[in-house]
């Protein structure tokens, strides 16, 4: 299996608690800083209602959907609240040497 990391955006224009939408390719990922600075980054539409996540609101280390407030941990993919049941998948982040993020992709 081959694998990329993409250029995403510069780290200092992801604050802390929010989101941002990354496409690539025929995929979409959003990429978080949770309320303590830490990146994360998933898939980027709600396992429910298929919805933008980067549309949502960051709470500690969870992203809660802007269509039906179902929630998921930024960091493990989980869902924590309902309507959603079912996990994101996550993918490794980064910032390289020139301070850009940068998500691997597979």
């Amino acid at each position: 299996m081959s694998e990329q990391w993409c250029r995403v955006a510069p780290a200092d224009s992801l604050e802390p608690a929010d989101v941002l939408r990354f496409d690539h390719d025929a995929a979409t990922y959003a990429i978080y800083r949770d309320e303590a600075g830490v990146l994360a980054a998933t898939a980027g539409l709600c396992t429910h209602a298929r919805v933008h996540l980067a549309d949502g609101f960051v709470f500690g280390t969870q992203i809660e959907c802007p269509k039906h407030n179902g929630r998921f941990d930024v960091h493990t993919g989980a869902a924590k609240g309902a309507p959603a049941c079912v996990d994101l998948a996550t993918f490794d982040v980064r910032v390289d040497s020139d301070g850009w993020i940068e998500i691997r992709v597979n």
